[in-house]
């Protein structure tokens, strides 16, 4: 073993010292060529792998992991030429998998190499293309000099940061080639040329920042539609901004003086205008019929004169013929703009307002009134009560549509808020003692991680229930919306606490009552509210005993035991436990429960490829120290999905599960997201969800 460790340094010492010596003279080469006339002749520097098996025939027959490791090598002595920056010491560790700072490795390959901020120097990155098992690759804030090289062989890499050093040359198309890659960021360095198309190539790029650097020519090429984080300011771009990438903030673009279009202020047509020289006088010609050079008759002065008409009265004919065009148009644009907003007004009032037909209620006394009975407000509670008339006169916003109906904010003459479900969509058969029988139930149950029913209204055909409002929005919009410039991400932490919360709302239905044994019925995101305080409620609990109608309309949540066809609900309390895993893999995930058409599933066939890091939402690669919890929480989100329901956990059993997860964390976090740096440490897992 020590034989073969000495002679295998003796070889890298020497493979180093002769693969330096040609890489630098290729680089040269490469050089002198590039600023030659001709240019189509382009010669690369060779690759240390191949300058290797030409010279040492014997490492041809060696691990991957003694490429890998040569090819550190050869970067530390390029690099660090002072020999004081990295600690790498294959006399301690003979391996970079150990003890290498800033190296990770996965089945024995080097996946990681994270060198931030060390002042690393020099034209060193050409060997690291022989990393051919990379994943992320983080040298951002050192003194890095050189071409970037060509890394199309780095088929693994999936981050890239190179922000903040002094490389220069043009940005290699050749990163068209890497598939795989989430972020590519090479900002605040020397880069100069234009912006290649290539990069279109890249359907999963998420972030792309080459701010301040030298770079030219138009971006009207690019397409990049999975875009989220750009930042092209601070360069030599002209041109129109594409449509592709025109719904950034205009600070994007700020500092290339050249483009134009929005969302710049700077019109196209205005800096073509602007640019367009202007021709002499004599060339300039109308393209009005009537028009002519001074002194020369046109055809239609001499017809005119021949008739006997004058200039002034065609003028006068013409505008007379236009103003009645005018009157005449002014008419019928009267006549159906009043059609119109009568169909909008009636049409807005039927679906952006609560406004209910008059006649089951025009009898201010008595039982009915036009054969509709009258009904009358349920209260579940002590203090200030309304009736249906201050909800008419109340001022609404539509807040959504759900399975049973829609959801309006209502406020009262009063000032005071509260959220109001019409519902519309409830079978009108449901009998006034069921729906009373069932509401009494509902309005007992109180939890801080429930929206409390505060009261009802019952007629024929017409059913409200009142409840809190919620200022918080849900949690599908939470995670799901604007994902895009600008997305506040949500925090780990945050996450959690929702988890947890929704957890303790399910398990307080659950346990409220064993005969009749009560569920929620339709646990989604949507269902699961923020309140002032951060805190998440469960919402719509109970009414999937009013009918099915929410079970159509929520397939990504339906376990696989009930039936698609959406005839009968799934208020059982293992459907509540498999909607519950569903969100779960939200939170973890960040796709929504219909994206990959079964999210259960495509979760479970990712974890069995052994790619477990790929199914993690790619805003949560910003925390540090969470992989475990992460994990764990994966787990619990399977075992709630599980195809068998006897083979579910009670939702008490999840939450003692989350909280055992939790016990490290910090139970105050607040659901108000943060924004964090796309930076990467030796912590956060490489791998990002395949999106």
């Amino acid at each position: 073993m020590i034989q073969r460790f000495s002679y295998l340094s003796l070889s890298l010492s020497l493979s180093l010292s002769l693969s330096i010596l040609l890489t630098k003279i290729q680089t040269k080469e490469w050089r002198r060529r590039r600023s030659s006339p001709s240019p189509h002749i382009v010669s690369k520097p060779l690759t240390l792998t191949l300058i290797l098996i030409l010279h040492f025939p014997h490492f041809s027959s060696s691990s991957s992991l003694d490429s890998d490791l040569v090819a550190l090598l050869a970067f530390k002595t390029l690099a660090d030429s002072s020999n004081n920056l990295l600690s790498w010491n294959t006399s301690s560790s003979p391996t970079p998998c150990f003890a290498w700072r800033g190296v990770s490795c996965v089945q024995g390959r080097v996946s990681r190499l994270v060198l931030e901020d060390l002042t690393l120097s020099g034209e060193s990155l050409a060997s690291l293309a022989n990393l051919s098992e990379l994943r992320v690759l983080s040298l951002k804030d050192n003194l890095l000099s050189g071409f970037i090289p060509d890394f199309s062989s780095l088929i693994a890499l999936k981050l890239l940061f190179l922000s903040n050093n002094s490389l220069s040359g043009p940005i290699p198309p050749s990163l068209g080639s890497l598939s795989r890659l989430y972020r590519l960021d090479l900002s605040s360095n020397d880069l100069a040329g234009s912006i290649p198309l290539a990069l279109n190539r890249l359907p999963r790029l998420l972030t792309l920042r080459l701010d301040s650097n030298r770079l030219t020519g138009p971006i009207s090429g690019l397409v990049l539609p999975s875009l989220q984080d750009l930042n092209l300011s601070s360069n030599a771009l002209t041109g129109a901004v594409p449509q592709s990438l025109a719904s950034f903030s205009a600070a994007v673009f700020a500092g290339n003086p050249g483009l134009c279009g929005p969302p710049l202020a700077s019109s196209c047509r205005t800096a073509v205008s602007a640019a367009a020289p202007v021709p002499p006088a004599a060339a300039i010609i109308s393209s009005s019929p009537g028009s002519k050079p001074e002194g020369i008759p046109s055809p239609m002065d001499e017809h005119h004169r021949r008739a006997g008409i004058s200039r002034a009265a065609v003028i006068a004919i013409v505008a007379g013929d236009f103003a009645a065009l005018l009157v005449v148009s002014g008419l019928l644009f009267l006549y159906f703009w009043r059609k119109f907003t009568s169909k909008t007004r009636s049409h807005l009032q039927e679906g952006e307002k609560i406004v209910y037909s008059s006649s089951p209620y025009c009898s201010a006394g008595g039982a009915t009134a036009g054969g509709f009975e009258r009904g009358r407000m349920v209260f579940f509670e002590e203090g200030k009560r309304f009736e249906l008339e201050d909800l008419l006169r109340a001022s609404a916003e539509m807040l959504g549509k759900g399975g049973y109906g829609t959801a309006y904010k209502a406020v009262l003459d009063d000032g005071s808020v509260v959220a109001v479900k019409r519902l519309r969509d409830a079978p009108s058969t449901i009998g006034k003692r069921e729906f009373e029988q069932q509401m009494e139930i509902l309005g007992r149950l109180r939890h801080p991680n429930l929206v409390f029913l505060k009261a009802y209204y019952y007629a024929r055909d017409e059913k409200l229930l009142v409840y809190d409002y919620m200022p918080g929005g849900n949690l599908f919009s939470l995670l799901h919306g604007n994902r895009g410039p600008g997305r506040m991400p949500v925090e780990w932490g945050v996450r959690m606490r929702v988890a947890l919360g929704a957890a303790r709302g399910l398990a307080h239905i659950h346990g409220a009552s064993r005969s009749p044994r009560l569920a929620h019925g339709n646990v989604k995101s949507t269902n699961i509210l923020i309140d002032k305080t951060g805190a998440a409620r469960l919402a719509d609990f109970g009414l999937a005993l009013l009918g099915p109608a929410a079970t159509a309309r929520s397939g990504g949540y339906r376990p696989p035991e009930v039936p698609a066809d959406g005839r009968r609900p799934w208020s059982s309390q293992r459907g509540d436990v498999y909607s519950f895993g569903v969100v779960l893999l939200e939170l973890l995930t960040g796709r929504t429960a219909s994206d990959a058409g079964d999210l259960p599933r495509w979760v479970q066939s990712v974890v069995r490829e052994e790619w477990t890091a790929e199914v993690f939402d790619l805003e949560l690669m910003r925390c540090r120290g969470i992989e475990e919890e992460m994990v764990a929480m994966l787990q619990v989100a399977l075992g709630c999905t599980a195809t068998s329901p006897d083979q579910r956990p009670k939702i008490s059993q999840v939450v003692r599960m989350i909280e055992e997860i939790r016990c490290g964390g910090d139970p105050n976090a607040s659901v108000s997201p943060t924004i964090e740096s796309d930076s990467v440490s030796d912590s956060v897992s490489e791998d990002a969800p395949a999106l």
